[in-house]
């Protein structure tokens, strides 16, 4: 079944409007009827006097207006009395050729490039924008809407496009950096500011630490490996007496800064971001050890739990009106909003923009715009299209028969009078 229009405005529901219409129409014919009576009684009596004549002739000219104004009017909508006299029922017949016409209409007056440009020159928009989001208020509830847009648009991700999205981009911009270079700049930074000092120490710390927890480890692996002909007790003695030493060797290399480890370490060190640059093998080791990392199963679980995470924070952040990303987008827009109000230059570059892209959209889109016009209106049922513009202007036009009945007595009478005089 076609679809309808839309039948009535929500302020009027259409019973209201069929009320009013039939209150309209029965006041117009009341009318018509009432110059008819008035017509045929004084026909019937006879015209006695000039005073009769003048109501005759006004009478009559009423009931002709009043008449003439019933079909026009009725013309529009139905055929009057059901007789088929051609160009009546125009909107039922011509329903399809006035879709044609006011989707033209619309092109060529609303959707036009100049049209829309000073349209948006004069409504004055960037002004008006600037000084809504300069309101601290204003700002706050766009920057609610704003977050909770983004956390919308991020639910609605798939977490498998997005994690392959992430790894995809992590592994291009890390394969298009070579490791080895890059350790070499770092490294030179550490050495700069004296902290491959305290590397060394790191190193040394982490190795005593590692021998304290696992001395009974290390002495039954010690003991495991020995001749079966030595005993026991002779093992023990040995390894213990090496673990001894080892630790103290720790102990005093960690607190003598002039120690020879030490010396010989930060030499190394200071050597080694020349051979990362310089030397093949460590580049190819530094390309090989990037390569497993980026093909490894933990770099996807890792892009997957940060993806993960950043949903949660959005989330989080999004739903407290006192967040910090919500804060920082209010304090980001009024600052914007102030920046547009007072710099002169900025406004017009963006009023610019906005003017042009209305130029481009009437461009690009009038004809389709238009088409969604016509195309709306073929769409309609031609009765159903009648009946709800006969309920929207039909009060409107029983003033029309109204006016046509007082009018035709006017020029009834004009003209009975310039008859008199010329006679």
């Amino acid at each position: 079944m076609s679809a309808s229009p839309v039948p009535t405005l929500k302020a009027e529901p259409p019973a209201v409007r069929a009320r009013r219409l039939a209150a309209a129409r029965r006041r117009a014919t009341a009318l018509l009827a009432g110059v008819t009576v008035l017509f045929v009684a004084v026909t019937v009596a006879g015209v006695h006097g000039t005073l009769l004549g003048y109501v005759q002739a006004g009478a009559e000219a009423s009931m002709v207006g009043g008449v003439a104004d019933w079909f026009a009017v009725t013309a529009l909508f139905r055929r009057p009395l059901g007789l088929p006299i051609p160009h009546t029922a125009i909107i039922v017949e011509r329903k399809d050729q006035f879709a044609a016409t006011l989707g033209q209409f619309v092109q060529e007056n609303f959707l036009n490039a100049d049209v829309l440009a000073e349209r948006v020159h004069s409504a004055r928009l960037v002004p008006r924008l600037a000084a809504w989001l300069a309101d601290e208020a204003n700002a706050a509830r766009f920057a609610g809407r704003a977050a909770d847009l983004v956390v919308k648009v991020a639910e609605a991700l798939r977490d498998e496009d997005v994690q392959r999205v992430l790894t995809a981009e992590l592994t291009r911009a890390v394969d298009a950096v070579e490791v080895a270079p890059l350790a070499a700049r770092a490294l030179r930074v550490i050495i700069a500011g004296g902290h491959h000092a305290e590397l060394f120490n790191v190193i040394q710390s982490g190795v005593d630490r590692y021998l304290a927890d696992h001395h009974v480890e290390l002495r039954e692996r010690f003991e495991s490996e020995s001749p079966r002909w030595v005993p026991d007790a002779v093992y023990r003695l040995v390894f213990d007496r090496l673990y001894t030493r080892l630790r103290q060797q720790l102990a005093a290399m960690a607190a003598d800064p002039d120690d020879e480890a030490r010396r010989q370490f930060e030499e190394w060190i200071a050597g080694l971001p020349g051979r990362l640059e310089t030397s093949p093998e460590l580049r190819e080791r530094g390309e090989r050890l990037k390569r497993d990392v980026l093909g490894s199963e933990g770099l996807r679980d890792w892009s997957s739990s940060l993806w993960q995470k950043a949903k949660e924070a959005l989330r989080t952040q999004a739903a407290d009106p006192e967040s910090e990303l919500r804060r920082r987008l209010a304090d980001a827009l009024v600052a914007a909003g102030r920046r547009l109000g007072s710099d002169r230059r900025l406004a017009d570059g963006l009023a610019r923009v906005v003017e042009s892209g209305a130029r481009a959209l009437a461009d690009q889109f009038h004809d389709e715009l238009a088409g969604l016009v016509t195309g709306t209106i073929e769409r309609w049922d031609a009765a159903e299209t009648s009946s709800q513009l006969e309920l929207l202007l039909g009060r409107d036009l029983q003033y029309i028969r109204v006016n046509g009945t007082v009018v035709g007595a006017g020029v009834g009478l004009a003209l009975h009078a310039i008859a008199l005089a010329v006679t």
